[in-house]
C-alpha cells in the first residue's frame, strides 16, 4: 500500500463533500462583516489563513492588525470604500499576511456587498484564501504584474504604494513595510531629508542599525549622503575596500555589519534636492546597468512622493493653523459650571474647516454656549466660521434673546455673500436656577448626561440652517426651555462625532450615548475619550464637542422674582410697582435699606417713562451668590443708552443716575435686542439659619 505523502489531507468520507470541507481543503475560509455593528465573523479555515487561533480573535477587525501590515490594511480599506461609493456589488484584492513566524504570504479576498433597499452598504460576505501557489504560477504572475517577485515589479509595487502616501511618515512606513528591500537583496536602509544645509535622518532599518553621530549631518561632511546631495549624482559602492577608501568616517562604524556594497541615491523632485536614500547590501557582486536603472527609478518615485507629502503637510498645517486661530484661544472660567471643549481635525487631506465652539459669559450668572459647523472642509470654511463665531458672540453679549441671536447671525451669513451655510446650536444657561434656553439651526440634537451616567438625546425643535433661513425668510427660531439639575451635563457636538462610514445618524448617536454612559466622570477625560473614539473609527470629518456640567447643589429658595409692567401715563401701575419693590425688599431681608431701594428704583422707572415715551417692565429679584443681592431691572424699548451727567447748579434734570450711583452698590445697562435694561443692585444680609 502506498503511504500518503506527509501533510496530505485524508480522503473525505462523504460524496460529494460539503462546501465547508471543499473550501477548507483548498485553504479557503469565509467571512461575514457587519458594517453597521463592526462585527467580523471568520470561520476556522479563514482564521487558519491569517495564522490565528480562535482564542486570539475577538470578532472585531482590530484583532487582524497583528497579521495585516498597516500599509496593506489602508489599501484594503480604500479598495472597499471605492467599491461602496461606486455602487459595486463585489470587490476583490490581493494582500500580504504576516504569519506567526514573521514570514509574509500572499492572500486573496473577494466579497459581495449587501445593501438595503435605499442602497446603503450593510454587510460584506465573502471568502479569503491563500494565494501563494497562484502567484507562483506563470499565468497568474502575468495577470498580476505587481505581485511578480522581480526587481522591476518592486519599483512598480513601491510606486503604487507610495501613491497613497499623504505624509512623510506614510512614505517612510511604505519603505519599511514593503518587501522591496528584501527583493532587491538590500540589508538595511537609511533616508535623510535636507533642511537648511543639514541632512536629518528620518528613517533607518532594520531597527537597531542606527549609526551614532549621523542623526544630523552637514552636506560638506565626508558621508555618502552628503556627497550625493552636493553633487546630485548617485554613488554605487561595489566592495568593502571601495567603501573604506571613499568614506573613512562612516566605514569603521559599519564594517562589522558585513556590508560589501551600497547604493546612495539623491532624492530630487522638480530640480530640487529633498534628501538622500541609502541601500546597503551584504551579498552583492556589483551593480549592473539594469540594477542602476531600477534603483534610479526607485529613487525618482520616492522623491516625487516625498515632495507631494511635504506639500500636503504644509497645506494641512496652514489650514489647521487657520482653524485653530479662529477658535477661542482659551475658555473662560464660569462660576457654577465645569466646561470641556475639544476640536479634532479630520484624518485625511485638508479636511479642516467649519466646526467651532464658543463659551460666552453673560450678565446675571448666565453663560452662552455655542457649537456650529460651516458647510465645507477648506480654508474658506474656516474663514467664514471665524467671522460667524465673532458675530454670534457679539449678538449674545449685547443681550439679545437666543432666537434673536440666531436670526441675526443667519442674516449676517447671508449678507456675507458666500455660498456657504452653517448649522448651529446656541444654549443660554442660568447656572443659579439651572434653566437652559436652546435654539437649534439645522444642527444635531444635543444630549444630556444624568448624574447616574445615563445619557439621552434632547429633542430640540429647530429652524433652518444659518444663511438659508435668511434666503427663504424663515427667521423665526423656536426656543426650547429645559432645566439642568446640579451634576447633569449638556453635550453639544458636531456631526463628525456621530457620522461614520457605513452607519446612519441614529446609529451614530446611539453609539455616542453608549460612549458617554460608559465614559469617565471627569469632564476633560470624557472629552478626550469621545474624540479618541472617533480616531479609532477612522473618522474622515472634523469634529467639535462642548460639555457643560452644572455644579454645586440646588440653591435654596432665598426669595423670588416679581415683575410688573408700567404703562406710559398709568399712575396706578407706577404705585403698584413701588409697593411691590418696598414689600419685596422688606420680605427678603433688606428692610434697613428699603427707602434707598425704592428711591433708586423710582428714578430708573421715571427715566424710562420720560425718555422713551413708552412703557417699561420692572423686575425685582434676589440674586444668590457669595453675597446675596437684591436686583432691580427696568426694561424699555429704546436702544439709546443712558449715562451719568452733571446737571449743573440750576439744572432740573440729569440728577437721576447720579442719585442711583450714590444709593446703589452697583448699576449698569445691558442691551436686550429690542431695547435695553437698566439695573441696580443692593447687598442683602444673609438670613439667620433656621
Amino acid at each position: 500500500m502506498v503511504e500518503r505523502a506527509a501533510g496530505t489531507p485524508s480522503l473525505p468520507g462523504e460524496w460529494p463533500v460539503p462546501p465547508g470541507v471543499s473550501l477548507s481543503l483548498n485553504r479557503m475560509g469565509t467571512f461575514d462583516w457587519d458594517l453597521d455593528g463592526g462585527r467580523l465573523h471568520l470561520d476556522a479555515p479563514a482564521l487558519a489563513v491569517f495564522d490565528l487561533r480562535p482564542d486570539e480573535y475577538d470578532g472585531r477587525r482590530r484583532s487582524l492588525k497583528a497579521r495585516i501590515p498597516p500599509g496593506e490594511m489602508r489599501r484594503l480599506d480604500e479598495i472597499l470604500e471605492q467599491a461602496v461609493r461606486s455602487g459595486s456589488e463585489a470587490y476583490s484584492a490581493y494582500f500580504r499576511v504576516c504569519r506567526r513566524d514573521g514570514s509574509r504570504r500572499w492572500t486573496h479576498t473577494q466579497g459581495r456587498i449587501l445593501r438595503d433597499p435605499e442602497g446603503r452598504a450593510r454587510r460584506v460576505v465573502g471568502v479569503v484564501r491563500d494565494a501563494v501557489q497562484e502567484l507562483v504560477d506563470s499565468t497568474a504572475r502575468h495577470e498580476l504584474a505587481a505581485a511578480r517577485p522581480t526587481r522591476t515589479s518592486v519599483v512598480e509595487g513601491t510606486a503604487a504604494a507610495l501613491a497613497h502616501a499623504r505624509t512623510v511618515q506614510d512614505v517612510i512606513d511604505v519603505l519599511k513595510e514593503s518587501d522591496g528591500l528584501a527583493h532587491l537583496g538590500a540589508t538595511s536602509l537609511v533616508m535623510g531629508l535636507l533642511e537648511s544645509g543639514r541632512i536629518h535622518l528620518v528613517a533607518e532599518g532594520p531597527d537597531g542599525s542606527y549609526v551614532p553621530g549621523t542623526r544630523v549631518t552637514r552636506t560638506d561632511e565626508g558621508y555618502p549622503m552628503s556627497e550625493v546631495l552636493r553633487t546630485l549624482t548617485p554613488r554605487f559602492i561595489e566592495s568593502p575596500e571601495e567603501f573604506a577608501a571613499r568614506y573613512p568616517l562612516l566605514w569603521p562604524q559599519i564594517s562589522d555589519l558585513g556590508i560589501n556594497a551600497a547604493a546612495y541615491l539623491p532624492l530630487i523632485a522638480q530640480a530640487r534636492p529633498l534628501g538622500a536614500l541609502g541601500l546597503l547590501y551584504r551579498d552583492k557582486s556589483g551593480f549592473s546597468a539594469e540594477d542602476r536603472d531600477i534603483l534610479l527609478a526607485l529613487g525618482s518615485s520616492i522623491a516625487q512622493s516625498l515632495q507631494r507629502a511635504m506639500l500636503f503637510e504644509q497645506d494641512h498645517d496652514l489650514a489647521q493653523g487657520l482653524q485653530q486661530a479662529m477658535l477661542p484661544r482659551r475658555i473662560p472660567a464660569v462660576a457654577g459650571a465645569e466646561i470641556a471643549v475639544r476640536y479634532r481635525s479630520a484624518r485625511l487631506g485638508q479636511d479642516i474647516g467649519g466646526d467651532w465652539y464658543d463659551v460666552i459669559p453673560l450678565p446675571g450668572g448666565r453663560v452662552g454656549t455655542v457649537i456650529g459647523d460651516v458647510q465645507g472642509h477648506d480654508t474658506h470654511a474656516a474663514a467664514v466660521m471665524g467671522q460667524l463665531r465673532i458675530v454670534l458672540r457679539a449678538y449674545a453679549t449685547e443681550g439679545h434673546s437666543p432666537a434673536t441671536v440666531m436670526a441675526r447671525a443667519s442674516v449676517f451669513l447671508y449678507e456675507l455673500d458666500t455660498d456657504r451655510f452653517a448649522t448651529c446650536t446656541y444654549a443660554e444657561a442660568d447656572l443659579a436656577t439651572g434653566v437652559v434656553r436652546l435654539v437649534r439651526a439645522g444642527h444635531i440634537d444635543p444630549m444630556i448626561r444624568d448624574t447616574d451616567g445615563s445619557c439621552r438625546r434632547l429633542p430640540v425643535p429647530g429652524g433652518m440652517p444659518l444663511g438659508l433661513s435668511a434666503v427663504f425668510g424663515e427667521l423665526d427660531y423656536p426656543v426650547e426651555t429645559v432645566e439642568l439639575d446640579p451634576g447633569q451635563t449638556l453635550l453639544l457636538y458636531t456631526d463628525g462625532l456621530v457620522e461614520q462610514p457605513g452607519t446612519d445618524l441614529d446609529e451614530g448617536m446611539l453609539l455616542l450615548a453608549a460612549l458617554v454612559r460608559d465614559g469617565p466622570r471627569d469632564l476633560q477625560q470624557l472629552a478626550d475619550r469621545l474624540c479618541g473614539a472617533v480616531d479609532e473609527q477612522g473618522g474622515e470629518d472634523d469634529a467639535a464637542v462642548l460639555l457643560l456640567r452644572r455644579g454645586g447643589s440646588r440653591p435654596p429658595r432665598v426669595g423670588g422674582r416679581l415683575q410688573q409692567e408700567v404703562g406710559e401715563g398709568d399712575p396706578g401701575a407706577l404705585r403698584t410697582a413701588r409697593r411691590m419693590i418696598r414689600a419685596a425688599a422688606t420680605a427678603w431681608g433688606a428692610a434697613g435699606r428699603v427707602d434707598e431701594i425704592e428711591l433708586a428704583a423710582d428714578e430708573l422707572i421715571t427715566n424710562a417713562l420720560v425718555h422713551t415715551r413708552a412703557g417699561a417692565v420692572v423686575t425685582v429679584q434676589v440674586v444668590p451668590g457669595p453675597q446675596r443681592r437684591l436686583r432691580i431691572e427696568v426694561e424699555d424699548l429704546s436702544s439709546a443708552l443712558p449715562h451719568r451727567r452733571d446737571a449743573g447748579e440750576s439744572g432740573t434734570s440729569g440728577r437721576g443716575l447720579l442719585l442711583v450711583d450714590l444709593l446703589a452698590d452697583g448699576w449698569g445697562v445691558e442691551s436686550r435686542g429690542s431695547g435695553k435694561c437698566v439695573w441696580c443692585e443692593f447687598g442683602v444680609p444673609e438670613r439667620p439659619a433656621g
